[in-house]
């Protein structure tokens, strides 16, 4: 399990001339999607998440061993001159600290004497 507390995030925002509408379908349909964020980098292609015209959120993987997983998350909102405030979070996932075998700790399970 993961600790989304120990997570590594980064946040991007920018504010685009284009309207909402035509920003969402860039970041929602595939076709358009694909080429600035390559269905290969997706852990699949559908999204985790989405709430229609707001947010959208795809799973990540490396292509290269050690294979890590995050998350990026796309929030969109008007701006005043009719453009869009565009918002990227990417949040990788911190890899599971593992136990050393040699940490000195109670064993799991003892045999039967």
């Amino acid at each position: 399990m993961t600790d989304r507390a120990g997570d590594a995030q980064q946040t991007f925002e920018y504010e685009l001339d284009a309207p909402p509408a035509k920003v969402w379908r860039a970041v929602t349909i595939p076709e358009y999607r694909e080429h600035w964020l390559p269905n290969k980098v997706l852990a699949d292609q559908a999204p985790l998440s989405i709430v229609p015209g707001e947010m959208v959120r795809y799973a990540l993987r490396d292509e290269d061993a050690p294979f890590r997983e995050s998350e990026v998350t796309f929030e969109l909102s008007p701006a005043d001159d009719g453009g869009t405030l565009f918002r990227i979070i990417h949040r990788m996932a911190l890899p599971e600290r593992l136990e050393a075998a040699n940490s000195n700790s109670p064993p799991a399970m003892m045999r039967a004497a």
